[in-house]
């Protein structure tokens, strides 16, 4: 199959997210989904790899701030992996970030054996760690409870998801932006 690699366009928006969420599904970020194209943060680069019906097959968003270069998004759609999309989509970031100036370029990820594999033999050396820590009652009974209710050295909230009686709803939507109404649907059967 014909694969090209060029610049993202909005009209990729739709297929960047389903590639996006489809190649994290099976991975440690599973629960990383926008209903949006996050806009990155600093001037950077912004790559995707599409097949010939012109649908994104892979990703490669990177920020740029002076010498140093982060890459933000780097997923490849299941179907179209061990092709060497992302090899590609790396050699052009390389090229592009040093051409503004990085001499630096680092991802962030989690602890997916594969993902670890391929950031090493693309030729990214490991040095710094710090733990993502999630509570949930599902699995961890009471942990969201304890967690926001007792202070632990070290543990720094980042988001977090709670559940608030119907009557401060008014309330809530002056405080936070994201507010949902959870309602509950039944029949007999």
């Amino acid at each position: 199959m014909a694969y090209s690699v060029r610049d993202y366009a909005p009209g990729d928006e739709g297929s960047w997210l389903r590639c996006r969420v489809l190649s994290f599904l099976g991975t440690a970020f599973y629960d990383d989904v926008d209903p949006a194209k996050p806009a990155i943060a600093a001037p950077g680069l912004e790559l995707v790899a599409v097949d010939a019906s012109g649908a994104v097959v892979a990703i490669m968003d990177t920020e740029v701030r002076g010498g140093r270069a982060t890459i933000d998004t780097a997923a490849v759609h299941p179907d179209h992996q061990r092709r060497g999309l992302g090899r590609r989509l790396l050699e052009r970031t390389h090229q592009a970030v040093r051409e503004r100036g990085a001499r630096l370029l680092e991802a962030w990820t989690r602890d997916d054996p594969g993902t670890l594999s391929w950031y090493r033999a693309m030729g990214f050396r490991e040095s710094d760690h710090y733990l993502h820590v999630f509570a949930d009652r599902r699995t961890d009974g009471e942990g969201p409870v304890r967690a926001a209710a007792e202070p632990r050295p070290g543990l720094r909230p980042v988001a977090s998801f709670f559940h608030a009686d119907l009557d401060a709803e008014e309330r809530l939507r002056r405080e936070f932006t994201r507010v949902h109404v959870c309602r509950r649907f039944s029949m007999t059967v």
